[in-house]
């Protein structure tokens, strides 16, 4: 038999068009991480002034005209609004201006990113520092010691989101990626529900009492994690109910590729350029990594948002997936 012959017999043309894929996701992959970690800088970070009259606008104006527009900065009425706006993640920090002295004061929260805290806390210094002043950092929501750089949260999310897609395509994998009936696609939703709720306990476990990353209910955690689990491995079910064992590179595309870098774990979403940055909150790993950082450092506050976004990838991957089973089963009836 001659080469060729054997290489036909041997990569077949729909093994020929995965291989093809494979390679493409690999690109992608390098295309996205790159794209969006490669020059983090902060564009447009909501930020708090407190001064007392005018000095308020003035700082204000000072700030929002930075070259490259690093801060959206608006006044505010005192302190205390400050750190509440930062408690609820309406802004990611603030100056308090002190017209009776040379040292202002900073307000950051590295709970919600430490990349994010330490750039506002050399933009203002330099500010300042052209202005002969000092400035005082106050991190009014820390990262816990053993989180370093608030990372873990991004990692038990990304935990979450691979034990969705697997547990999914494993399923998917062991008896066919398109379930031939309705009972079967609720059969291995249920297995899905299951693994969540183990997964989510297992995770909130492991980074709370375990390691003691991350501080925060265990309960609220718990429950996140569920939902993510469920929430990815619904999509990945979907996406192989109609596209067969292609939806396991789809799911990878989603959460992989486009999700993880844009999740807004190394670098906060303020830090990303604007695509990453607009499809981030979007998308199970950034909606998870925030309301998770939300959970440990900032009270629950600001979570009802990325619960929404995963709930809505949760009931559009069940629906499709059932729906699809459904279409398949009518197909596959006798006439």
């Amino acid at each position: 038999m001659k080469f060729a012959d054997e290489v036909k017999n041997a990569v077949t043309p729909r093994a020929a068009l995965l291989v093809v894929g494979v390679l493409a996701l690999q690109l992608l992959f390098i295309a996205s991480y790159v794209g969006a970690l490669h020059h983090p800088k902060p564009q447009d970070v909501p930020f708090g002034v407190v001064a007392p009259g005018p000095a308020a606008a003035q700082a204000a104006d000072r700030l929002g005209r930075l070259p490259g527009d690093p801060l959206d900065p608006r006044v505010l009425r005192d302190e205390a609004e400050a750190r509440r706006q930062i408690m609820d993640r309406k802004i990611d920090g603030a100056l308090l201006v002190d017209p009776q002295g040379t040292t202002d004061t900073l307000l950051v929260a590295s709970g919600g990113g430490a990349a994010l805290a330490n750039a506002l806390t050399r933009i203002t210094t330099e500010v300042e520092h052209n202005q002969r002043r000092a400035v005082r950092t106050v991190d009014v929501a820390p990262a816990s010691p053993g989180d370093f750089n608030g990372l873990s949260a991004f990692y038990l999310v990304v935990g979450w989101c691979v034990g969705g897609y697997l547990c999914a395509s494993i399923v998917a994998i062991s008896a066919g990626s398109r379930p031939s009936n309705p009972q079967r696609a609720i059969i291995r939703l249920a297995v899905l529900a299951l693994s969540g709720i183990a997964g989510g306990l297992g995770g909130a476990l492991i980074v709370g009492p375990a390691l003691d990353a991350l501080p925060g209910s265990i309960l609220g955690l718990w429950g996140l994690g569920a939902l993510v689990v469920f929430a990815v491995g619904a999509a990945t079910l979907a996406l192989q109910a109609v596209t067969g064992v292609v939806g396991i590179g789809l799911a990878v595309l989603l959460i992989v590729i486009a999700g993880n870098p844009s999740a807004g774990g190394a670098f906060p979403a303020p830090m990303l350029p604007d695509f990453w940055r607009a499809i981030g909150p979007g998308l199970p790993p950034g909606a998870g990594t925030w309301a998770a950082r939300s959970i440990a450092y900032f009270k629950g506050n600001a979570v009802s948002g990325p619960a929404q976004v995963l709930a809505i990838w949760a009931l559009i991957g069940t629906v499709i997936t059932l729906v699809a089973s459904a279409v398949r089963r009518e197909k596959n009836m006798p006439a």
